[in-house]
């Protein structure tokens, strides 16, 4: 069997390697990068190599005060709190080769995937601003692909190296190709941040967890327009039953000896 001038299919490590006569999908396993991280249950020792950052919805109509929320009167100094956080966790992150995974609601123009159920969510009364409607201060369609209202706010600076998945529902997983990219990849430890914590970032949190990833919730790197016991009740509850819960600051001392590399 001829392994010379074996060429990679795929994303390691579950990349194959061929030639005209071989075809290796021994799917090799990388070199584990470990890491020890401080929850506030357990100290969990974890895997870089296995591990992407989940980072949802911090777009122009979740954060900005010309967006979709603020111009329906709410309140988004609270989603902003995030922000600083972030910004100064991502460099660290893609410095220790941990992917950023920006899952963002990215709505068709159209609107043909989204459902009744989920227009009323957003837009009770018919009358309103809803989903791809124009905003008032700008007329950017709200959460739509491509527009100004479904752009990441602009204090966060995206990479070329950061992945981009659109979602359509609260879930970033559902009708989306998230787990097939995360599992391309090899990914098994998923770091969770953004807005709102209680809603969209739960939503993934719970998919993940109920498709066998391993969890961790940055509190400090998530946020929501909700009542505060909407936040506490989400940590208790990722605490509880669906993974564990840490801030930005455990996490950067757990990569240290990665970025120091």
């Amino acid at each position: 069997m001829d392994g010379s001038n074996l060429r990679p299919l795929g994303h390691p490590p579950n990349a194959w390697w061929v030639n005209e006569q071989v075809a290796d999908i021994s799917r090799q396993a990388l070199q584990p990068r470990l890491a020890t991280l401080v929850t506030q249950t357990k100290q969990v020792q974890f895997d870089l190599g296995k591990t992407a950052c989940l980072v949802i919805d911090m777009q122009n109509d979740f954060c900005h005060p010309d967006g979709w929320l603020a111009s329906i009167g709410v309140n988004v100094a609270p989603t902003r709190q995030a922000i600083q956080p972030l910004q100064t966790l991502l460099p660290k992150l893609r410095s220790a080769q941990v992917p950023v995974v920006w899952v963002n609601w990215g709505n068709r123009r159209d609107r043909l995937n989204l459902s009744a159920g989920l227009h009323h969510v957003y837009n009770p009364s018919g009358t309103g601003v809803g989903l791809g409607d124009p905003l008032p201060a700008n007329g950017a369609p709200v959460l739509t692909k491509g527009s100004w209202a479904a752009a990441v706010v602009e204090e966060l600076e995206a990479q070329p190296q950061d992945i981009w998945v659109d979602k359509y529902r609260m879930s970033g997983f559902w009708d989306t190709p998230l787990d097939s990219i995360l599992r391309n990849l090899g990914k098994t430890t998923l770091l969770f941040a953004g807005v709102n914590m209680d809603q969209c970032v739960i939503a993934t949190l719970q998919d993940a967890n109920f498709l066998g990833y391993d969890c961790i919730l940055l509190s400090d790197c998530s946020a929501t327009t909700s009542p505060d016991y909407c936040a506490q009740a989400t940590v208790y509850n990722v605490n509880q039953c669906f993974g564990f819960v840490a801030d930005s600051a455990a996490l950067a001392a757990a990569l240290e000896p990665s970025v120091a590399l």
